[in-house]
């Protein structure tokens, strides 16, 4: 594999993966908290999201295992890692503590009256920003790996993953900041977690590179979708309706299947 390639998917991942500290800079700059933007935001991810898995990653990875195991076997292989991917992340979401899963966002608004409430919140956002380690484990291989078989593909999952990661960004950094005081700090921790993301895509390049090819590329490839569609239907979009009224959401998500299939079309 050229040099070029990997450093190229590397910086996918880089991208992806800072997109963090986006979130947390968007908390902290923000003159005041607004649930209707945060709503809108959120479906749009959830847009991005849920578009480029089926129309784009999941017909990918159906090719390349269509290609080299034929179309019956092919297709059936993908289906299982499709729903093997949502089995992996919902196993991930119930073995995180909801008080410390960054899947359950807090009001951004919600400050600590007191040392022990700062202590406890303090927790939850280490804790939260060890948890999206672990979810940003798995996105950072896909978003290496999808740069090093199509770069084209590599961009479009590096991009629905980092505006994925922004709403992250804020809940590892708004609880810390909230606890200490420090924007320093609560950054810091926030950029950190996304570090993941080029993390895994190393150790998952290393373990992996032997078995580089069609196959691996596919299951990737539907182990990843399935991931991206669990995330957003289990907690872009209810956050979203949580923060807004209700049509908010699903226009932001109309919006954001919208720009992803022009920005597909844009690359063919």
């Amino acid at each position: 594999m050229p040099w070029e390639n990997i450093l190229f998917a590397f910086a996918l991942t880089l991208f992806a993966g800072l997109a963090t500290g986006v979130g947390s800079a968007m908390a902290f700059f923000a003159k005041k908290f607004d649930p209707r933007f945060l709503a809108v935001s959120l479906g749009f991810s959830a847009g991005v999201m849920i578009y480029v898995s089926l129309v784009e990653i999941f017909v990918k990875a159906r090719g390349n295992l269509m290609s080299a195991h034929g179309e019956r076997l092919g297709s059936w292989i993908t289906v299982v890692a499709f729903f093997g991917g949502i089995a992996l992340i919902a196993l991930i979401d119930k073995l995180v503590p909801s008080f410390e899963n960054p899947h359950e966002l807090r009001e951004v608004g919600d400050a600590p009256a007191d040392a022990t409430q700062k202590k406890a919140l303090l927790r939850m956002g280490l804790f939260s920003a060890l948890a999206i380690g672990i979810h940003n484990f798995p996105e950072g291989l896909a978003t290496f790996i999808g740069g090093l078989q199509d770069p084209t593909l590599g961009i479009s999952i590096a991009v629905a993953i980092a505006i994925h990661n922004i709403p992250e960004g804020i809940a590892v950094s708004v609880p810390v900041y909230y606890a200490t005081g420090s924007r320093k700090r609560a950054f810091g921790l926030s950029f950190l977690s996304g570090l993941s993301e080029p993390v895994g895509a190393i150790i998952g390049y290393f373990l992996l590179r032997a078995f580089i090819g069609e196959t691996m590329f596919g299951i990737v490839f539907a182990l990843v979708a399935g991931i991206m569609v669990y995330i957003s239907l289990d907690e872009l979009l209810p956050t979203a309706e949580k923060y807004g009224e209700h049509h908010l959401a699903i226009y932001g998500l109309v919006a954001g299947m919208a720009v992803m299939a022009v920005s597909l079309l844009l690359f063919l």
